[in-house]
């Protein structure tokens, strides 16, 4: 039997504590080892449920440890392809928080520092790993609702009293469409293997963040081309939707981002005469299902299903929505 990776957390963040560390925990293959925090007050948490943590007072003094296999990234934004080149240097496997990049010429460095050292260095963009995104793409791409003709996203929620938080602040690389684009861009490139072609951006910027973005746009791919339509806010009452129009058919997502936080994950298929099948995903859970693929690839060296060059696809089309944004009030 193969041995578990070891798993540090670089910061004792929030979303660390609720989301990743018992996901590391809970996962098949993994051993939650370490965490990096100057403060032994953030680090009780994480022993609640992981009495044996070691704890290292730097993150420094994390990546020198040689009882590490792997490091979770869950810093801000403007830190991440940094302390990324850090822990390959240092020997070890990377998951970082998405977006692990600020700007694709940023990945230049990251796949070639991934290359040279021979480790698995990834992005943690875990709804590729959910169950609803595979069926949704298996459907899609066998034509389940024949050529795809139109997909539109939505994916709000609003933390406006929270001024203080990193997705409201410039320096740390926040607003909506670098905490939540990622998904409502990267999850139609996942699904039906098109690009975008053009793209117009309405955004709505507050303190140099954008705190609402309407993207449209046409997408290429193996059907052919397809019209777009993204709304991402930070300002908005949540919701979150995908849909996936053909001509045949329609597939709809009801919880495509949280699973089992915003709602229960189903994908419906509508078919022609007000037909409906609906699929339900209530155990999956694709922060574990990221972490048992992460080290599948790690021990065994099998392709990881998300690697970087899929992800600076998803970069380039922030890039240029960034590029082609109008302000808006």
């Amino acid at each position: 039997m193969m041995a578990a990776v070891r798993w540090g957390i670089l910061g004792a963040a929030n979303f660390a504590r609720h989301h990743m560390a018992p996901a590391i925990h809970a996962a098949k293959g993994a051993e939650l080892v370490a965490l990096a925090t100057s403060d032994p007050a953030k680090a009780v948490p994480f022993q609640a449920f992981c009495p044996g943590l070691r704890l290292h007072d730097s993150y420094e003094a994390l990546l020198a440890d040689p009882g590490i296999d792997a490091v979770y990234i869950p810093l801000p934004n403007h830190l991440h392809v940094e302390w990324t080149l850090k822990a390959l240097a240092a020997g070890k496997h990377v998951l970082c928080e998405k977006p692990i990049a600020m700007q694709d010429s940023d990945f230049d460095a990251l796949i070639a520092a991934r290359d040279a050292s021979g480790l698995l260095a990834a992005e943690a963009y875990m709804i590729v790993h959910h169950p609803q995104w595979q069926r949704a793409r298996d459907l899609v791409q066998s034509g389940a609702i024949g050529r795809v003709e139109h997909a539109d996203v939505v994916f709000s929620y609003d933390n406006r009293a929270d001024l203080a938080n990193i997705r409201n602040r410039p320096e740390t690389g926040g607003g909506g469409i670098r905490d939540i684009g990622v998904y409502a861009y990267g999850s139609v490139r996942f699904v039906t293997g098109a690009e975008p072609e053009d793209l117009q951006a309405r955004v709505r910027f507050e303190n140099g963040v954008d705190t609402w973005a309407q993207v449209t746009g046409t997408f290429a791919g193996p059907q052919g081309r397809f019209s777009y339509a993204a709304l991402t806010s930070m300002r908005l009452f949540p919701r979150q939707e995908v849909v996936f129009q053909g001509e045949t058919g329609l597939i709809r997502l009801t919880a495509p981002f949280n699973a089992n936080v915003f709602g229960e994950a189903r994908v419906e298929l509508h078919r022609p005469g007000l037909s409906m099948t609906v699929e339900r995903f209530p155990a999956a859970n694709h922060y574990v299902l990221q972490v048992e693929a992460f080290c599948t690839s790690v021990r065994t060296g099998a392709a990881y299903p998300c690697p970087l060059e899929f992800v600076r696809g998803t970069q380039a089309m922030i890039d240029r929505i960034f590029a082609a944004a109008v302000a808006v009030s």
